[in-house]
């Protein structure tokens, strides 16, 4: 850990959804504000931390311009997140674009 990132090397050997998965989940923990990996695919993480009063339709609207992708986002927020309705406050979004600028 180095401060507030930590850095993964060599997750290559894991899975696309299991690499997702350990990245949204040590994004997490509390005091982590990046999770940084060794390798490009060409896809830019966007993070966004939820905020009291936030819905998964309006964050895919303004993250995606289309708030019907919001099953997108559950889906790619599981298991952090139980249900596309139950997002909390400070909990972090991880979404990947290509494209954005994180």
């Amino acid at each position: 850990m180095d401060g507030d990132k930590v850095r993964f090397a060599g997750v290559g050997a894991v899975s696309p959804s299991i690499r997702e998965k350990i990245i949204l989940a040590v994004g997490n923990v509390t005091g982590i504000d990046a999770v940084e990996t060794d390798e490009d695919d060409g896809l830019t993480p966007v993070f966004y931390t939820v905020e009291k009063g936030d819905k998964l339709w309006a964050f895919a609207e303004n993250a995606m311009g289309n708030g019907l992708k919001y099953t997108e986002i559950y889906e790619a927020n599981k298991p952090m997140l139980s249900h596309p309705d139950k997002i909390y406050p400070d909990q972090v979004l991880r979404i990947r674009q290509e494209g954005v600028e994180a």
